[in-house]
């Protein structure tokens, strides 16, 4: 015990507590020397802005709203921050609330836009901890609950990233910069604020969150931020599998699916969302496996492009068809039937994925039915392909064939059969089964009245 304190007084002595650096200046960029106007920022942020100002609190716009409008984009949301406790806002504005455990803010809704207003983050010294608190924090880094507020030059050091811990000031319409953000957002580059490795213990999320801006903003990771990430991203096992979940629907449905699929894989991350599909990716019909995920990558981007509706469902069906088709696979080798043995595959693998990112049953259920569709697709006789164009899901196993066939998976010719049934008319439809389908039935009847007729051997000749 003695040479651990020792060795732990030590480093103190040379690096200093990595709880108490010396805080930082700003750099004030006067209003005319910046291109943020309040002409760009919606009137719900702007009356929260001023309501806090007003009440003698200092009020910032803070974060990822000012990166976009420096790179020309058009922020999806604006967030504040003040010296306000998350108590003093609460009072301030009638339609508000505290949320969050971890770390409290306040939702503050204006019309139909709600306001992310946060209070100024201090550095939490070990001595702020509660016993069970201090053992986890020591054994993993993992910071469990921080709601200790200081000043806005400390809440800077808490922000994870320099392209985010920028500030703009309602009282002078000034910029506040304290780690050099403006320079990190003008040349490009993602540097992580404080050591690198320090900083994703605390929340190994940061590590999805670096390869989340370099997809969105085509960015580059400096190398100190990219470096730690490959050896530390079995950090991310420690990571609730439901806050998972949610950064996964960040990455890829946000417009920018394919870089971030990209970006995971270059990382190292990818292995740790879903090992299973990593595994089939590795295999040796990965090169067919990974078309198939690039495919539903571009498809979902361009759905978002153009206003289309995109769900977490199809996405997680399309990740985990390589786990389902590997699995089913072993249990058709072991004698299984088909369809029990796709309905024990599907259920395996999404038992197997629950473990890293879950997958909420209202996103589960509309999977199943996607994967249970596919075989049943190529069974249009009669009146089937009627039946299964009235399916809920119908649409999107559709979609999910058509994906597969253009990986290579399956051969081409079913998915365009689709394609021209949904558009014919009734007569034309008529048409297309009977071409299709009298054929294969009409044998089908000649070979099982041969079999029940008991004529052995000779019958089959």
């Amino acid at each position: 015990m003695a040479s651990k304190l020792l060795e732990k007084l030590t480093r103190l002595i040379q690096f200093g507590s990595p709880r108490t650096p010396r805080l930082p200046k700003a750099k004030v960029i006067p209003r005319d020397a910046h291109p943020i106007s309040r002409k760009q920022v919606s009137r719900a942020a702007l009356n929260v802005l001023y309501g806090l100002h007003k009440a003698g609190f200092e009020a910032y716009l803070v974060g990822g709203c000012l990166r976009d409008l420096l790179c020309g984009r058009q922020p999806k949301d604006f967030d504040v921050v003040t010296d306000a406790t998350p108590e003093q806002v609460y009072r301030l504005f009638k339609r508000s609330r505290i949320i969050g455990r971890r770390f409290q803010i306040v939702h503050v809704r204006f019309g139909g836009e709600v306001i992310e207003v946060s209070t100024f983050r201090a550095f939490q010294r070990d001595d702020d901890l509660d016993d069970d608190q201090h053992r986890a924090h020591e054994e993993t880094g993992l910071v469990l609950r921080d709601n200790t507020w200081g000043s806005i030059e400390e809440d800077a050091l808490r922000r994870d990233f320099t392209i985010n811990a920028l500030y703009y000031n309602i009282a002078d319409f000034a910029l506040y910069d304290f780690v050099n953000s403006r320079q990190d957002i003008e040349r490009g580059i993602i540097r992580l604020i404080g050591d690198p490795q320090q900083r994703y213990r605390e929340d190994p999320v940061r590590m999805l969150r670096a390869a989340r801006f370099a997809a969105k903003l085509g960015f580059q990771l400096d190398r100190a931020t990219r470096a730690p990430i490959p050896e530390m991203a079995p950090l991310l096992l420690q990571v609730p599998p439901a806050r998972l979940f949610d950064e996964v629907l960040k990455l890829f449905l946000s417009g920018h699916a394919r870089e971030s699929f990209e970006q995971l894989r270059k990382l190292g991350l990818f292995a740790f969302l879903f090992p299973n599909t990593h595994e089939a990716l590795e295999s040796e019909q990965g090169e067919v496996w990974e078309r198939l995920i690039l495919a539903a990558m571009d498809n979902t981007d361009r759905r978002l492009s153009e206003n289309k509706p995109v769900t977490p469902a199809f996405l997680y069906a399309v990740f985990l068809w390589p786990v389902l088709v590997t699995q089913l696979n072993r249990y058709r080798e072991d004698g299984i039937p088909p369809a029990p043995a796709l309905h024990k595959a599907a259920t395996w693998a999404l038992n197997e994925q629950s473990h890293h990112t879950s997958v909420p049953r209202r996103f589960s259920s509309v999977m199943r039915e996607m994967w249970d569709l596919q075989p049943r697709l190529d069974k249009r006789n009669g009146k089937r392909a009627d039946t299964l164009m009235e399916h809920p899901r119908f649409r999107a196993a559709y979609d999910f064939l058509l994906l597969r066939e253009q990986a290579g998976e399956i051969k081409p010719g079913l998915g365009e059969w689709w394609t021209r049934y949904q558009a014919a008319d009734e007569p034309q439809q008529r048409a297309m089964v009977q071409d299709l389908g009298q054929p294969g039935r009409q044998s089908g009847r000649r070979r099982r009245r041969r079999r029940r007729s008991g004529g052995g051997g000779d019958s089959e000749a």
